[in-house]
Formats: structure tokens, C-alpha cells, sequence
């Protein structure tokens, strides 16, 4: 019995043995893992005390089987769980090669389902068999191999590995032997994909590169000067002007190449003190002896941090610009000389008209003793006032780049009156300015000559056709306008008889009554048709005298010819542009007016109903923004076309104007709601045609319409209530998300005017600063204060506090953005300011929302500048909110203005990230200091996996590309812990505070917890 109890507890004892060997085991493979897994370590720690302690307890309570066997299934799921939290890919080998385990990040970066795709298999033939270019990959290179054929561990920093799907994938990976009992049993790896961080590298060596060639293609000499005033870089064209070397020129005393070192180090010490120095004139001493003259440019560069490191200096040779000012001087002279003494009047009109200079010739024209009489005054005051307005077009044109020419008669100081005979061409200043140039003659003796040629020519000469015939109709002669008008020579009509002129059209009665009357009366005059000699008919005024001598007795005919044509074309011409749109060809306001007044009156007599439809293109005015005007003409004439398309003849599209079109269908059902089925069922087919893609030269372009529609059924409204109302429903479809059809209702004209009312409300409120700034908490994953948002009130007289959302959309329609977005910048300026005067706020940055419309402003960079040096702040606190659209409209117009601003310290935040995708292509180029991830996303974060992955992916793009992020609308403990465990560790929401008065954000900031 003792000896089956000996026995009995020998079993026990080895098995339990048994057990602690494999828990030893256990232990192994977890201390290996916690030398791999730094990121880990102290949970493997957690694992290993566990894991001992489960053993001790074992060797203490070896009749307590249970409790081992939980131990160590408890040990497995940990280091389970572990390997899968991981975000590098891992996996374990036997000694064969074949895949024994392996965890969820290497199935996602190799692109497999399951686990099941690959243990068992031989790991070499799945993750690199073969070398990028194609080559086999032998097993015998493999690296990893090493790991168990040497007991050595193998780190590999650049190595290929093969998804799944065929793509290659550029990973650092790590392996080592997994040894048992002394025996190597495979090899355990990790391995992270360097994908984009080789991508980084290779744009930041690119990008290097191409900085120090733009460097070392400059003509002009740049130097790097440390604080201590040493050397530190030089390009190529500094070698060039000192004649040293460039070993030679780094860490030298950089005034020892100046002709007065003492004069170069005063400027580099203004450079400390002004931040920077233009154009300072200095002397450079060439290696060979030579000086040489150079404008100096400088200005202090710093690190990451705002330590500042040095001076950049660049240098622009100016020496063959002295010799060649020098020569200018003496060719002025000459110039001057000749000047003085030309015969001629030489003169020199500024852009505003004023008499710059004039040479002595000139003042004897203009009967001025001196130029100091007339230097600086307006030339149109000597010139005659029939003239002024002319000469005016006639300067005028000069500036704009016109060689020009004109006669004119000035009235001199003296009173004489003179002609003269200007050739004027423009000329830039050296300023850049354009000035008239002007070389005048007095032709005072050909003009009176030219005048009395001109009275007796005149009578003859007229823009009238002139035709002399004798008693007998002959034709005698005949003027140039009668040539122009008819087409025949003068030598094809003399002697001819006037009938060859005849069209055809009016009847020998016409003709006897015509004569009948010169008879009678000695003249005859009146509209008539006749035949130009390329068989042309046109309309003419004639007018035919008869000449008499003193007997009384005819002995010519003198005929006057008026050519009515342009006269009858003008005639129409001007109903068409008084009735019809000069672009589109369509019937304007005006004549829709006229159309809509017997359309109203046909619609009560019969009974049949009309409707009115109002059409307004969405986003018109961006195509004329990007595209220019021209296209945008090109597809209101494309969207006349196409609207004339859809209509019956009897039905009217008018054109109002800009981008407003108006169909007038008449003769509709006499049912209302038939009525409005068929201009519905019209209004759709529009809108579908005008749907339908643009040809604007080489552009593709889609445009859509917003359609409000009216109906009438006599005359029991107006043609302006009823263009009204139409506009209120077009106006309820782009307020409906546009491309659209809405009828008109009542409801629609009441929030109009609700509108309008709230925007004479919002102009007061601009006016008398109804605003306040109400301050929301911003704090990192320690609760602590890390910032603070600028939002903005309206304390509206009568209904109260309004939030942005209420009036901000108006704001930016009507432009009064602009002043709003002022007091905000001046406000927060001021707030900082006040900040700055407490250990409590000091540090605090603050930002606000810039509006797209703020920040395009011409002036928006100095208008904040202005702002920060007034209220006298740190700028490094000062941070601007910008969204998508303010970005992307102009991209190298905004990467000017942020680096602008960033180059003193301001910080970038974009907002609302994460609404938009067009944005990702440029956000690699803008100096952004911060994502903000819109609170859209945070809300859903819990029970949403798709806001959960846009979430992480935002966090993991922020972090390659060094941005700080932060996340809006946090309002549970479960969303602040999902984002800190995601890496983001600055939040904003109700979870610390709702946006709050300053007094109540103050007395927030003193509470412990904060």
C-alpha cells in the first residue's frame, strides 16, 4: 500500500515537473518577445511576474492541477493578444521554413485574409521569393535564415517583401533564433513597412538637392555668416567675386574680403537689430587687388525652434552699372544740348497731364517766358476748348502704348492762337512710370492755307453724293461720295444720263410727277429706290435743284444723294438693342414686359392659364472667375440656344441679364394643377437639357440651373409681381441645394423678407459692435490648458444670443464678412494682449476662424500685422482656423500669404478636416501647423466603423507629415479615450467645456483640475 502511494505520488510529481517545464518554456519565448517588442515591454513584464507566479504556486499546490492548466492557457491568451496588438507584422518559423504563427498586422500590411493562407507554408517562397526586378530570391540568402542556422539575430533595413495581391512592399525587419532546452527549434520576425518613409527620404534628398542647386545657379554671390561672423556656406558666384576658394572662404572672418571690414560689420550687427538689411552699399576686394562694388542684402535665418543661427547674405555687383551710369550722365548732356536748341517743340506729359519739361521752342509756342510759368500745370490749359476732350483721348491713348498723331490750335499765355502738329509716342521713366513724349511744329500758315482750300471745296465736297447735270440731263460731274455711294467711276458717269441709276422699282408715274414738281417749284426732294453698278439696290434721300440764269431759263440740275441704308440698318438696329439682348439674341426685359402685359390679357379672356419660369445658373460666376468672361458669354449664348429649344413658337425666353433667363408659356390647361403639371413637366425638360455637358472652346464644363416657376391666370397680379414671385421660388431652389424646380409660396416671400430684415439687423449690428467672443477650453490628454478657440456671438437686441451659424452664412453672401472678421482679428488681438499680463494665460495660444473672403483680401497679411504690432503681442500665439475652401481656391496665392504670416511666428490650423477629399493633393505643399478633425466624425467614433477608420487615418497622416491634430465635439470619456489611444492628445468639446463668456473661461482656468 505505501509503495503504490510512493508511486502514486512520484506520477504526480513528474507530471507536474512536466507542467513547470512547459511553464519554463512559456517563459522563454516570452522574455524573447519582450527584447523584440520595445513598445511592449512592460506588459511582457506583467506576463513573465504572472507567469512566475503561477509557477511558484504550482510548486507550492501540487495537488492544485486546475490552477496550472488555467495559468497557463491564461499565459497564451496574453501572449496572443499581445503579437495581434502589434502594429508591426510578426511571425514565427520551424526550422524548415514553414510558417508557424503570425499576427494581424502581418496579414493587413501583406494583404491576407486569415491565418489560414499561411501557416504551413514555407515562408521564404511567400514573403520574398524573387527580387524586385525579377530575379529569383535563393533560400540560401535569406537572411532570416541566420537567425536559427547561427543563433544570431539578423536586422535588415531595407529588404522587399511580396503582398499577396503581387505588389511589392518595401519593409526593416527583425529576426532572431527561438532556442529550447539549447536547441534552436526556428526563428521569430517583425518587420514594419518603410513604403512611405522611403518615399519621405527620397523627396526630402531631391528636394535638398534642388535647394542647393537654385543656390549654386545664382548669379549673384550668397554667403551664410554664423553668429560669430564666420563663414559657414558659400555658392559658386561668391568664389567668382572674391577669387577664393570656397575650403578657403569657410570659417574665415567674412569682413576680411571687404575694402572697410569695419563698415561690413556694422551691417551685419543692423541685420541683429533690424532682422534685416536692403540694398546696403559696400566694396568688395577681389583676391587679385580689384574692388569691386556691390548693393549688400541680408537678413537673419533661424532653426525650428526661432533660435537664430546667422546671417544670409546675397550681393548684386554694381560696378558696370557705376561705369554705365556714368556714361548715361554724359549722354544726358549731349542729349540736353540738343534739345535746348531744336527748333522744334519737345515736351514731356505726365500720366496725370502735367507738364513735366519743354524745351525753349516749345515756350515760344505757347508764349511763356520761362518753364517755371508752366512746368507742373495741366497742358489742356493752353489747348484751345474745342479741342481739350480730344487731346485728352488723344494723351490718353499715348500712355497706353500708342505712337499717335494730332492736330490742334492752343491759345497762348498771351492770348495768340496757334496750330500745332503733335507726334507723340509713350516712354517709361526709370521709375517704371509712362510718360508722353511729344515732338510739335507750328503749321499755323498750312492750316489758313488748308482753310481756304477747304471753303471752296465744300460746297461740292459734301459726305452727300453730288451729281451736275446739264439742261438736258447730261452728267457733267460728279463729287467722291457719289463714286463711294453708286460704285461707277467719275470718267463711267460723265455724260451719261442719271437713268442708269434706275432700280426698276417705281413707275413712270413717279418720274412724271417728279419732274412735274422741279417745274413747277425749281426742286424736287424725297426717299427713292436705286441701283448701285454691282446691281445693288438701296434706299437714297434725293434732292434735285434746278439752276437757273438771270432769265430764268435752266441751264444745269444740281442732284443730292443721301445713302439711307445705314440710316434704315440703324433704324433697326436700335429696336433690336431696344428690344433684345446683344449677346444671346433674345428678347430683353423690355420687350418680355411688352409680351407679358396681351399674355395676361389673352390668359383672363380665355381662361387658360400661363406660367412664368425664372432661371438662374448655379456657380455662373466662378466659370467667369476661372475661365474668364468670354467663356462665360459662350455658354449663355449655348443656353439661349438650348432654352429656345425646348419651347413652343408661341412661348417667349427672354433674357434679364448676367446669368437670368425667364420662359413665358402661354395657353396652358385652364385647370390649375394640369396647368402646373405642364410647366412642370417643362421646367424638368430644361433643366435636363441645360444639365447636359458644354463645349467652351477646349473646356469641358457642366452647368446647372435653378428653376422657380409661377403660374397666371389673367390679370389679377402685376408683370413685376409676377417676375417677383418667379424670383422668390428660383431663389427657395438654390436654397435648396440648386439644379432644382420649386413653384412659388407665399411662405417663400415671408422668409425673404425675413432675410432681408435680418441683414438690415446684422449691417446695425456691424455698425454698433453687437458682438462677443465667448472662449472654448482646449486641453492635451493630461487635462491640461493647451489652447483656446476664439467663437463669435451675435447679442442681438431682441432675440437675443444668436450663434455663428445664424448669421455667419448671411454674412458671407452680403460681404459684411469682411468687417465682422476684423473686429474678431482686433478682439482676439486685444484678448492676448490682456492674457499676456497673467502667469495664469501668458502661454495660451488663441485662435479664430478667417473666413475665404478675409483671407483673399489684398490687405489681409497687413491688416493682421498691423493688428499684432498695435496690441503688441507674441505672435507664436496666435493661431488661424482655415477651412477646405479658403485653402483651395487660389493654392499659390495661399502658400504666399501663410508663409507670410508664418515667417513671424503665426500657426496654421485647418478646420473641419476630413469633410472634403479634393484638399488631399495639396495639403503636402501648405505650411499647416495643426489638423482639426471635424466633430462629424468624432460623434460617430464609438459605434460607427467607418468614422472610426477615417478618424485613425487622419491621426496616422498627421503624423507622417509632422502636423500637429486635434479633435473638435468631444463629449464623452469614451471619445477622449478612443482618440488618446489612437494617438491623438488634444481635444475640444463639451466633455471640458462649452464655449463660455471670458470672465466665466477665466475663473474655469483656476480650477484644479485644469
Amino acid at each position: 500500500m505505501a509503495d503504490d502511494i510512493q508511486l502514486e505520488l512520484q506520477q504526480k510529481i513528474e507530471a507536474l515537473e512536466r507542467k513547470n517545464k512547459l511553464l519554463e518554456e512559456g517563459l522563454h519565448q516570452a522574455e524573447r518577445l519582450l527584447q523584440m517588442f520595445d513598445r511592449t515591454e512592460q506588459e511582457l513584464k506583467a506576463s513573465k511576474s504572472l507567469l512566475i507566479r503561477q509557477g511558484e504556486a504550482l510548486k507550492e499546490h501540487i495537488t492544485e492541477r486546475e490552477q496550472a492548466e488555467i495559468a497557463l492557457r491564461e499565459s497564451h491568451q496574453q501572449m496572443h493578444s499581445l503579437l495581434n496588438s502589434m502594429a508591426e507584422g510578426a511571425y514565427g518559423v520551424d526550422t524548415e521554413g514553414c510558417c508557424k504563427f503570425v499576427n494581424r498586422s502581418f496579414l493587413r500590411i501583406l494583404g491576407y485574409e486569415n491565418a489560414d493562407e499561411i501557416i504551413g507554408k514555407h515562408i521564404h517562397e511567400l514573403i520574398h521569393h524573387s527580387y524586385p526586378d525579377g530575379r529569383p530570391y535563393p533560400d540560401t540568402e535569406c537572411r532570416m535564415y541566420a537567425a536559427f542556422r547561427h543563433n544570431v539575430e539578423v536586422h535588415v533595413s531595407d529588404e522587399v517583401f511580396w503582398r499577396k495581391d503581387g505588389v511589392a512592399v518595401t519593409v526593416e525587419y527583425w529576426s532572431q533564433p527561438i532556442i529550447m532546452n539549447s536547441v534552436t527549434t526556428g526563428a521569430i520576425a517583425t518587420f514594419v513597412d518603410i513604403t512611405e518613409r522611403k518615399k519621405a527620404e527620397e523627396a526630402a534628398r531631391l528636394a535638398s538637392e534642388y535647394a542647393r542647386s537654385l543656390i549654386e545657379a545664382s548669379l549673384d554671390p550668397l554667403v551664410t555668416i554664423s553668429a560669430e561672423g564666420k563663414i559657414t556656406d558659400v555658392n559658386t558666384a561668391t568664389e567668382r567675386v572674391t577669387g577664393m576658394e570656397r575650403g578657403h572662404l569657410i570659417g574665415s572672418d567674412f569682413t576680411n574680403y571687404f575694402t572697410d571690414p569695419e563698415y561690413a560689420r556694422e551691417s551685419y550687427l543692423k541685420v541683429f537689430s533690424q532682422g534685416s538689411l536692403t540694398d546696403y552699399p559696400l566694396a568688395l576686394r577681389h583676391a587679385s587687388g580689384r574692388v569691386i562694388d556691390v548693393l549688400y542684402n541680408a537678413t537673419l535665418y533661424r532653426d525650428t525652434n526661432g533660435k537664430v543661427l546667422g546671417v544670409l547674405a546675397a550681393a548684386r555687383d554694381i560696378t558696370e552699372r557705376k561705369r554705365i551710369e556714368a556714361r548715361l550722365a554724359d549722354s544726358e548732356a549731349r542729349l540736353r544740348a540738343i534739345i535746348e536748341n531744336e527748333p522744334e517743340c519737345i515736351k514731356i506729359v505726365d500720366a496725370e497731364g502735367l507738364l513735366v519739361q519743354m524745351n525753349p521752342a516749345g515756350l515760344k509756342m505757347i508764349e511763356a517766358d520761362n518753364q517755371e510759368q508752366v512746368v507742373g500745370r495741366s497742358v489742356l490749359e493752353v489747348i484751345a476748348p474745342e479741342y481739350r476732350n480730344a487731346f485728352a483721348e488723344f494723351h490718353k491713348r499715348v500712355l497706353a502704348g500708342e505712337v499717335m498723331q494730332m492736330e490742334y490750335e492752343v491759345i497762348g499765355l498771351k492770348g495768340g492762337r496757334r496750330w500745332l502738329d503733335s507726334h507723340a509716342v509713350p516712354m517709361k521713366e526709370a521709375n517704371g512710370n509712362v510718360v508722353h513724349l511729344a515732338v510739335t511744329r507750328d503749321i499755323s500758315e498750312r492750316k489758313q492755307a488748308e482753310h481756304q482750300l477747304r471753303i471752296a471745296a465744300t460746297v461740292f465736297e459734301a459726305q452727300e453724293g453730288m451729281m451736275v447735270t446739264d439742261a438736258n440731263n447730261n452728267i457733267l460731274t460728279v463729287n467722291k461720295a457719289f463714286t463711294d455711294m453708286t460704285g461707277y467711276t467719275v470718267n463711267e458717269v460723265i455724260g451719261q444720263n442719271p437713268r442708269l441709276l434706275r432700280s426698276g422699282l417705281q413707275t413712270p408715274d413717279f418720274y412724271a410727277s417728279l419732274w412735274e414738281s422741279i417745274a413747277k417749284k425749281g426742286a424736287w426732294e424725297g426717299e427713292i429706290w436705286n441701283r448701285r453698278k454691282n446691281g445693288e439696290i438701296y434706299p437714297e434721300y434725293l434732292t434735285i435743284t434746278a439752276v437757273k440764269d438771270a432769265n430764268k431759263i435752266v441751264t444745269h440740275y444740281v442732284a443730292t444723294h443721301t445713302d439711307m441704308t445705314l440710316r434704315k440698318a440703324a433704324a433697326e438696329e436700335i429696336e433690336r438693342l431696344a428690344f433684345y439682348d446683344p449677346l444671346t439674341r433674345l428678347p430683353n426685359r423690355r420687350l418680355l414686359q411688352e409680351r407679358l402685359k396681351p399674355a395676361l390679357a389673352s390668359s383672363q379672356r380665355s381662361s387658360r392659364k400661363g406660367a412664368l419660369l425664372f432661371i438662374d445658373l448655379d456657380n455662373f460666376k466662378t466659370l467667369n472667375d476661372t475661365l474668364g468672361h468670354d467663356m462665360g458669354d459662350l455658354l449663355l449664348q449655348q443656353v439661349a440656344e438650348r432654352l429656345s429649344s425646348c419651347v413652343r413658337e408661341s412661348d417667349t425666353v427672354a433674357r434679364l441679364g448676367g446669368d437670368e433667363f425667364v420662359v413665358m408659356l402661354q395657353d396652358l390647361s385652364e385647370q390649375p394643377l394640369e396647368a402646373a403639371n405642364q410647366t412642370e413637366i417643362t421646367g424638368n425638360k430644361i433643366r435636363t437639357i441645360l444639365n447636359q455637358p458644354y463645349q467652351l472652346a477646349s473646356h469641358d464644363y457642366i452647368s446647372t440651373p435653378s428653376i422657380g416657376a409661377t403660374l397666371f391666370s389673367g390679370q389679377e397680379r402685376t408683370v413685376d409681381e409676377l417676375l417677383k414671385n418667379a424670383d422668390i421660388a428660383m431663389y427657395q431652389a438654390k436654397t435648396s441645394g440648386r439644379n432644382a424646380l420649386r413653384f412659388f409660396d407665399p411662405q417663400m416671400q415671408n422668409a425673404i423678407a425675413a432675410r432681408f430684415t435680418l441683414e438690415g439687423d446684422l449691417r446695425k449690428a456691424v455698425a454698433s459692435q453687437q458682438f462677443e467672443l465667448y472662449y472654448q477650453l482646449q486641453v492635451d490628454s493630461a487635462h491640461r490648458a493647451s489652447g483656446v478657440e476664439a467663437l463669435i456671438r451675435w447679442r442681438h437686441p431682441d432675440r437675443g444670443l444668436m450663434s455663428p451659424a445664424e448669421f455667419i452664412p448671411l454674412a458671407e453672401e452680403t460681404g459684411l464678412i469682411l468687417p465682422i472678421g476684423q473686429w474678431v482679428m482686433e478682439t482676439a488681438c486685444a484678448q492676448l494682449k490682456a492674457w499676456q499680463q497673467s502667469p495664469l494665460t501668458r502661454s495660451l495660444m488663441l485662435s479664430f476662424n478667417v473666413s475665404a473672403k478675409q483671407f483673399f483680401q489684398a490687405n489681409f497679411v497687413a491688416q493682421l500685422l498691423e493688428a499684432v504690432q498695435y496690441h503688441a503681442i507674441d505672435p507664436m500665439l496666435l493661431k488661424l482656423e482655415l477651412t477646405e475652401s479658403a485653402l483651395v481656391k487660389n493654392i499659390e496665392y495661399t502658400i504666399a500669404t501663410m508663409n507670410a504670416l508664418g515667417e513671424i511666428g503665426i500657426q496654421f490650423s485647418l478646420d473641419d478636416f476630413g469633410t472634403g477629399y479634393s484638399f488631399l493633393q495639396y495639403i503636402k505643399k501648405l505650411p499647416l501647423n495643426q489638423l482639426k478633425i471635424d466633430q462629424s466624425f468624432i460623434r460617430d467614433i464609438t459605434d460607427n466603423t467607418g468614422a472610426l477608420t477615417v478618424v485613425r487615418t487622419i491621426i496616422a497622416m498627421a503624423e507622417s507629415l509632422n502636423l500637429n491634430v486635434i479633435a473638435e465635439g468631444v463629449e464623452s470619456e469614451q471619445q477622449r479615450q478612443f482618440l488618446q489611444n489612437n494617438g491623438c492628445t488634444n481635444y475640444q468639446g463639451y466633455l471640458f467645456s462649452k464655449p463660455v463668456p471670458i470672465a466665466q473661461f477665466e475663473a474655469l482656468l483656476k480650477q484644479e483640475c485644469f
